[in-house]
């Protein structure tokens, strides 16, 4: 039985479900290949940004999901259209898959943009409460059918030697929760899971949002 996503804005301990398994399959593809990954990240010259989005699709390759033959479109680096089986039923997923890589010493947060996550981003910025709508649909409707949109963060911390000498130190995967779930996880600008960006406003640089992975955890918990 395939259920509509829009369902689980009545049903948020299934949405969860959907997402932790979603986020242990991504945590279990790029463990499996973490060796491979500190090879990459010690021997290849890009950019560590284009490093870490060519780690993910390949340890997400290399394991395989199941997909749906569709296109998905999004500033995103890993998009799959898939199924997502269960003993009581199966449901359509774009799964969203996306690569930051950063020195270790910041590896307790992710930059986001408002296009990577379906959630209001509320938090407060120097003092100002923050509401910015992420862009991202909760449910992705295309003519073929409709899918729950899953974000995953996979965050790379790397240490840097020398000019272009990088070591790969340490992974976090996060699921970023959907937008069915802000009164959760981010129901006010003081009650969140961000902080601010490293964008200026008054520069008019695009709007930026920092994950932080303790108090999502926390949140979680």
């Amino acid at each position: 039985m395939f259920i509509d996503p829009q369902s689980l804005e009545t049903d948020p301990a299934r949405l969860e479900g959907v997402e932790k398994a979603s986020m242990r399959m991504v945590t279990h593809a790029v463990y499996d290949f973490r060796e491979t990954a500190a090879y990459i990240f010690a021997n290849e010259k890009d950019k560590v940004a284009d490093i870490g989005e060519d780690i993910t699709r390949e340890a997400l390759d290399r394991m395989g999901v199941s997909r749906i033959d569709e296109r998905l479109f999004g500033k995103v680096d890993y998009k799959k259209a898939r199924y997502v089986f269960h003993p009581e039923y199966a449901l359509r997923q774009a799964l969203f898959v996306d690569s930051k890589a950063e020195k270790v010493a910041d590896q307790t947060t992710a930059t986001l943009q408002t296009a990577q996550t379906s959630l209001r981003i509320r938090h407060t910025r120097a003092g100002v409460p923050v509401d910015e709508a992420g862009t991202l649909p909760r449910v992705l409707v295309t003519s073929k059918a409709s899918y729950l949109t899953t974000t995953i963060i996979v965050k790379y911390g790397y240490q840097e030697f020398a000019a272009g000498d990088y070591r790969l130190a340490a992974i976090a995967v996060a699921a970023l929760p959907n937008g069915m779930l802000q009164d959760v996880y981010n129901p006010s600008a003081t009650d969140t899971i961000w902080r601010a960006g490293r964008n200026a406003p008054t520069r008019g640089e695009p709007f930026r949002v920092r994950l932080v992975f303790g108090l999502l955890k926390a949140k979680m918990n």
